[in-house]
């Protein structure tokens, strides 16, 4: 893999967004005026991603009218991130190069992150994960780098202890993954874990145990907030009307 390498991205959108407490999709709701998604998928336009699938579940026909032209994948059951990716195994098949995964409610990742991300799997890097450094660390997962920046595990806030709570670097859950080595990690994804989920952060510990490294590249917070509720939607505006004051 290289940067020259094409780009496929899976774009998670299969959430209910019940928070949202409002009929019409999450990644519906309008940010500056248009969708979520549509400022997501402009940013993959610009990257020029070979292909670009979203993965839909509850309320997909109203994805499916906005955004007609695109390939969509279903999630029947919420079964975690892992689950989710995997949906679109059929979608990618005998596509090449990085698989991009991004979410649908997480709509400011720039074209520049992207293909640094994907510019970082190459060699022996088969993976890249994206993080950034908030000015309130919460419950993110944790990662946890070695001495060159590589990623050595990825740890959840409720399993972290006091100095692993300490390490700034957070998870954003956007990564970059060789795509002939994506879905069958995923394959090998459990899901023996407290809500009986398959997590996409996984592949990071199968990825080392077969011998790759796995890169971080880092973002600023603004870029990686996502939207859950209406309250974090009008403060994501607001913050970006205050970015270009």
């Amino acid at each position: 893999m290289s940067a020259t390498s094409p780009i496929a991205a899976v774009v998670l959108a299969a959430g209910k967004g019940s928070r949202m407490g409002s009929p019409l999709h999450k990644v519906l709701h309008k940010l500056k005026g248009r969708p979520m998604l549509a400022h997501l998928l402009d940013s993959l336009a610009q990257i020029a991603a070979e292909k670009v699938v979203l993965v839909v579940g509850a309320g997909r026909e109203q994805i499916e009218e906005a955004f007609p032209a695109l390939p969509k994948a279903i999630q029947h059951e919420q079964l975690g991130t892992a689950d989710a990716v995997r949906a679109a195994e059929g979608e990618l098949a005998g596509l090449s190069g990085t698989v991009l995964i991004l979410y649908g409610d997480v709509p400011l990742i720039t074209p520049a992150t992207m293909r640094a991300l994907c510019a970082a799997v190459s060699g022996d890097v088969a993976l890249a994960v994206l993080g950034f450094r908030p000015i309130d660390t919460r419950a993110y997962g944790r990662l946890v780098t070695a001495a060159d920046g590589s990623l050595l595990r990825i740890v959840e806030h409720s399993d972290a202890s006091d100095a692993e709570r300490a390490i700034g670097f957070c998870n954003s859950g956007v990564m970059a993954v060789r795509g002939d080595l994506l879905f069958p990690w995923l394959g090998r994804v459990g899901c023996a874990n407290a809500k009986g989920e398959y997590y996409l952060t996984d592949i990071v510990a199968l990825a080392r145990a077969d011998g790759y490294r796995v890169a971080t590249v880092e973002a600023g917070e603004l870029e990686v907030t996502g939207v859950n509720s209406r309250e974090e939607l009008a403060a994501l505006e607001e913050k970006l009307a205050e970015a270009v004051a």
